[in-house]
């Protein structure tokens, strides 16, 4: 049976901990995509699992006196990623419509430029490069709205994969 009451108090403690997680990857891409820090920004991305964990932790503690089932600590991490994927999608849209301008994928197409003779010395034929040069060219075609989603989708999978080992880390059946 399911229990209002619970289910309210979980999305409530969910919603506000996705927050810190939205934080999170929000800071993890400013320093990737405008800061030129890409090993800091991977080491905050690498963090999010042992912050959801944390912040399963403290609702554990503070709400359900250190009590939680591994279906109630799965359901809470899934919400945690649901709502911050939304939320970061948020951000994700406002950066490539309004600070992008084009240079996320001029990144990819610069890297790909780099690579191409390395993908030469490695067997890859001039057709295969000539195919990852056209996908570049219809990746400059893809709208903010489209990153955003397509991104979002990326960390909702993402979530549901972290949240089995997750929960089954952060679950206790007794004190």
């Amino acid at each position: 049976m399911i229990n209002v009451a619970h289910l309210v108090q979980l999305k409530a403690f969910a919603r506000q901990d996705a927050l810190l997680l939205a934080l999170l990857w929000a800071a993890s891409f400013a320093c990737i995509m405008m800061l030129n820090a890409g090993l800091i920004g991977n080491i905050l991305a690498l963090a999010t699992p042992f912050l959801v964990g944390k912040r399963l932790a403290a609702f554990r503690t503070q709400a359900l006196y250190g009590v939680i089932s591994f279906r109630r600590a799965y359901a809470y991490s899934l919400y945690v990623f649901i709502y911050a994927s939304l939320v970061f999608a948020l951000v994700q849209y406002a950066y490539f419509q309004f600070l992008d301008s084009g240079a996320f994928v001029e990144s990819i197409a610069t890297t790909l430029k780099q690579m191409t003779p390395i993908y030469e010395q490695n067997g890859m034929s001039k057709a295969d490069i000539k195919s990852l040069n056209d996908q570049v060219e219809i990746m400059r075609l893809t709208t903010p709205v489209q990153w955003a989603f397509m991104f979002m989708m990326q960390n909702l999978f993402v979530g549901v994969a972290l949240s089995l080992p997750i929960a089954l880390i952060g679950k206790r059946n007794r004190y």
